[in-house]
């Protein structure tokens, strides 16, 4: 199976509704992808009686506003998300500096990791243009497709 193929394999097991997929090809290649699921559970109301008075905790308004500027905060940073399943790479060799470290200004299809998936190095190109705040894994670390890489503000 050629890389082409792969990444098409993977692009349409991103675009799709599937959480894993296992294939196994005649001449013993085997192909096992994971997605990370984030699922959101959403309860519906549904009327109670009581024959007992109840007691409802109450949020007061000033709880809720301190917890408001800790999601826009959130919002502001841009994520590099690993297009794949692989192992990842902060530098190219063991002995060689990491591509980008907490603190570095990186430009848009500057090279910032790489992630290794079916023994072929993908170099990771940055799709956006600022300054790093976070890297989120540690070198050799398993990711997963769409796991955040690293975070720019």
């Amino acid at each position: 199976m050629e890389y082409k193929d792969i990444k098409k394999l993977m692009d349409d097991m991103g675009n799709s509704k599937l959480d894993s997929l296992d294939i196994e090809f005649p001449d013993g290649v085997k192909i096992s992808m994971k997605k990370g699921t984030k699922r959101e559970v959403i309860v519906e109301p549904h009327v109670i009686e009581a024959s007992a008075p109840m007691t409802v905790p109450v949020v007061k308004q000033q709880e809720q506003n301190a917890l408001t500027p800790v999601e826009k905060k959130e919002e502001d940073y841009k994520i590099i998300k690993s297009p794949m399943v692989g192992t990842f790479y902060a530098s190219s060799a063991p002995d060689k500096a990491p591509y980008v470290k907490v603190g570095d200004k990186i430009h848009k299809g500057q090279v910032v990791c790489i992630v290794e998936a079916m023994k072929l190095m993908n170099e990771i190109e940055s799709e956006f243009d600022g300054e790093v705040v976070e890297i989120c894994v540690n070198n050799e670390d398993v990711v997963e497709y769409g796991s955040p890489l690293i975070k720019l503000k």
